[in-house]
């Protein structure tokens, strides 16, 4: 078979392929258990989370702080039209705040149909992680995101921790963000 004849039937696979493929089949997911994920870093944690949990990744923008609220509830911000809650996801798991860089970040989110903007200090972009490759997570006792990472993957030399936001946004205090 000529190198011609293989490249264009190549091209006639990518084709039926293409026309096979139906938007939306899946959410946030591909073939073979495979989901996308967004990846950042909090501290020298490094973290995943489902894409479909996080609308956009953007620059920390001005906020105002709301009086009456635990610390780690920076403020609002006026993000196209809507208030963007703005929360330190470090200072609340850990108690330690973020110092934020040029290269902090909000993953905005939706908690109870409202907008939600988590600060982290890094994304480093969408990685495709495969669900049966994921391990249980063997973190210590007194870790701050245990109860909210069940399981790691491995890329390479890294090991990402996926972070349920699902369950981070179902917490009595994540949800009770006035101060005592």
């Amino acid at each position: 078979m000529s190198t011609v004849n293989a490249s264009f039937e190549k091209l006639q696979d990518y084709e039926r392929r293409s026309l096979a493929f139906e938007p939306g089949q899946a959410r946030g997911k591909s073939g073979g258990g495979e989901w996308a994920g967004v990846i950042f870093r909090i501290g020298d944690v490094r973290l995943a989370c489902n894409i479909e949990a996080v609308s956009e990744f953007l620059p920390i923008p001005m906020f105002t702080p709301v009086p009456g609220t635990k610390p780690w509830i920076l403020g609002l911000a006026n993000v196209r039209g809507d208030l963007l809650t703005i929360i330190d996801l470090a200072w609340f798991l850990s108690g330690e705040r973020t110092t934020v860089t040029m290269r902090s970040r909000l993953l905005a989110a939706t908690l109870h149909g409202r907008p939600v903007g988590l600060l982290v200090d890094e994304v480093f972009g969408q990685r495709q992680f495969v669900s049966a490759e994921g391990k249980k997570t063997r973190l210590p006792r007194k870790s701050p995101i245990r109860n909210y990472v069940h399981k790691q993957y491995r890329s390479g030399k890294e090991v990402w921790q996926e972070l349920d936001l699902d369950s981070l946004f179902s917490t009595a205090e994540f949800l009770n963000g006035a101060a005592a």
